[in-house]
């Protein structure tokens, strides 16, 4: 057996390098963070052969005195935490003080900086042994560091990296993961001396909304929501995805705490349930966002890349994310995208929190409709073209309520094979898929009517028996007003099993014991569950679905109209229970160019 030994610096620094520095982008991730930390407005990134040759990054910000240049380049120095009250609320970005080191072990590294001097100074280290030359160079006020032939000195790491534009894709990632962190900072790309981008700061909103647009596609915008929810010592603000602007993958997904990119399974899992009512099975929604919150109250010392976090109270952060988002897609109607003409006033995209009433249930069946908007006189689908000519002014003189506007989805004019609803708007042809719909509103208002009525319990004639571990078993006794809340009588019968007494009527036949397995498995790592209500859901989607109406069933004008104006009311409409979309409109003048009118 060796003898015990200290490791040589150098080795030390290596070993920490490959924690910290896993290809060119991990390094420029250090190095602009490091820059952000030093309150830089404005970032210069260069990068050659895909950072294994160069990578250089300059900034504007408070710069590095002459005689802590050298201590920048030793391990664990770091000017942004000092004692142990500082480490349990890090506000910055850089905390452990190994990075420029670690960089410097694997690497020729120069650094130059300029706190305010006359002159800047410049330190150099190639990978020795701790060894930093110091000598004086020109330099404004910031800091450039310049890392050169990255593993140089550590060939099998080098023979890791991928191609010249593998590495370079991940560097232009994380440059703009990093563009859409700090918007307040202008940053530009050049590699192999080409520029690549150039984003200008962005403070107010419409210039964030543009550099988001930049990074993530015009697209995107064109088809988000802004969320601003605040609440004391929290607050989530950012831009989500529509429904229909899912994805086949989850690559344009951005969450930030403050400030800090990060990948969190509870941040996630909200995220999720949040969409998952509205999102078609296999696609992944789109967003970008921002949580703040105290300090205090995560931790990010949990992983030595800090892409990572842990929340004091994740459960109460799970609840906040996923309400937040929940609220905001539920609140976005039809009515919030249709497409307007040039002049007119355009849409509110952005959430309002204020409180809003349930839809009633209204009829004895989901066939039941009721409108506020009058019918046309006429019980035939296949009415004459003269019943259309005063379509308009017929349906606004009849009712005294409304204020003479054509309401956002206009009026039914035909059905298409039994399957669509033709309807016409002041801005074209709007085109319903008439089961989608109503599969949509009968399904909210099942949800809304079960919420007042309340859960029926059902006790069980043989109360179960369940084998659990202990942490399971501890699970049931700390969460007993979630049972209770859900129709669920359980209780502890022992140090690893546990007894269910009751259950929620509408889950008669369901596999019991699966669900309070999986029930506690969320509760044990995200600190909430969702999965009965959600199971509660599907039958409900289940039940819409058969009771709603039928492809090639004739449905009268005064019906589509009827369905048209409960959709402009009901959450979600946009999209069934599966989150197929339920409607799209043709502008006038996309149907001037399907048939050339004009040319």
């Amino acid at each position: 057996m060796p003898s015990i030994q200290i490791l040589s610096p150098q080795l030390a620094n290596q070993i920490a390098a490959g924690e910290v520095v896993e290809r060119p982008s991990s390094v420029l991730k250090e190095l602009c963070e490091n820059s952000l930390d030093a309150g830089a407005s404005h970032i210069e990134v260069e990068v050659e052969q895909g950072g294994s040759k160069l990578i250089k990054v300059r900034d504007n910000g408070c710069g590095i005195a002459e005689g802590e240049l050298p201590l920048a380049l030793s391990r664990h120095a770091t000017s942004k935490i000092s004692d142990l009250e500082d480490l349990e609320a890090v506000s910055t970005l850089g905390f452990r003080g190994e990075a420029l080191a670690s960089i410097a072990s694997v690497s020729r590294l120069a650094l130059t900086s300029n706190s305010g001097g006359s002159v800047g100074w410049k330190a150099v280290s190639e990978g020795r042994d701790m060894e930093v030359e110091l000598e004086p160079a020109p330099h404004p006020v910031g800091t450039s560091v310049e890392v050169r032939d990255l593993f140089f000195n550590t060939p099998a790491r080098r023979k890791f990296l991928r191609t010249e534009n593998t590495e370079y894709k991940r560097i232009g990632d994380g440059l703009k993961r990093l563009a859409l962190s700090r918007m307040d900072v202008a940053f530009s790309l050049k590699h192999n001396q080409k520029i690549r981008f150039n984003l200008r700061s962005a403070n107010s909103q419409l210039e964030q909304e543009k550099r988001v647009a930049d990074i993530c596609g015009p697209v995107f915008m064109e088809q988000a929501l802004f969320v601003d929810n605040n609440r004391t010592g929290i607050r989530l603000w950012g831009w989500i995805g529509l429904p229909t602007f899912s994805r086949s993958q989850a690559d344009l997904q951005y969450f930030f705490v403050n400030g800090r990119s990060i990948k969190d399974k509870i941040v996630s899992h909200a995220i999720r349930q949040a969409y998952q009512d509205v999102l078609y099975h296999g696609r992944h929604p789109a967003y970008v966002l921002f949580l703040e919150i105290e300090p205090g109250d995560v931790d990010v010392n949990v992983h030595p890349t800090k892409h990572e976090v842990r929340f004091r109270e994740g459960g109460s952060v799970h609840s906040f994310v996923s309400s937040t988002l929940q609220k905001a897609l539920a609140t976005d109607r039809p009515q919030d995208h249709i497409r307007v003409s040039e002049g007119e006033e355009i849409a509110d995209h952005s959430l309002n929190f204020s409180d809003q009433k349930p839809l009633p249930l209204v009829g004895n069946s989901p066939n039941s409709y009721s409108s506020s908007w009058p019918s046309l006189q006429s019980n035939s689908v296949k009415a004459p073209m003269s019943s259309y000519q005063n379509l308009y002014s017929s349906q606004l003189q009849e009712d005294e309520n409304n204020d003479g506007e054509i309401p956002p989805l206009g009026f039914a004019i035909a059905q298409l094979k039994g399957i669509f609803i033709l309807a016409e708007n002041s801005h074209g042809l709007i085109i319903i898929d008439m089961h989608a719909a109503h599969e949509r509103i009968t399904y909210e208002r099942m949800k809304n009517a079960f919420d007042e009525q309340g859960l029926v319990a059902q006790p069980l004639l043989v109360p179960e028996n369940l084998a659990v571990s202990q942490r399971e078993a501890d699970a049931v006794d700390a969460h007993q007003s979630v049972f209770s809340k859900l129709g669920f009588a359980v209780e502890r019968a022992g140090g690893e099993s546990i007894i269910v007494r009751q259950i929620p009527a509408i889950l008669r036949g369901s596999e019991v014991e699966r669900l309070l397995r999986d029930v506690l498995s969320d509760l044990l790592q995200h600190g909430s569950s969702e999965r009965i209500k959600n199971h509660i859901n599907e039958i409900l989607s289940t039940m819409a679905c058969h009771g709603s109406v039928r492809a090639n069933r004739k449905l009268t004008i005064p019906e589509m109209n009827a369905l048209l104006r409960d959709m402009e009311v009901t959450e979600r409409s946009g999209q069934c229970n599966h989150g197929r979309p339920t409607w799209s409109q043709l502008t006038v003048e996309e149907l001037d160019k399907l048939f050339l009118r004009g040319r």
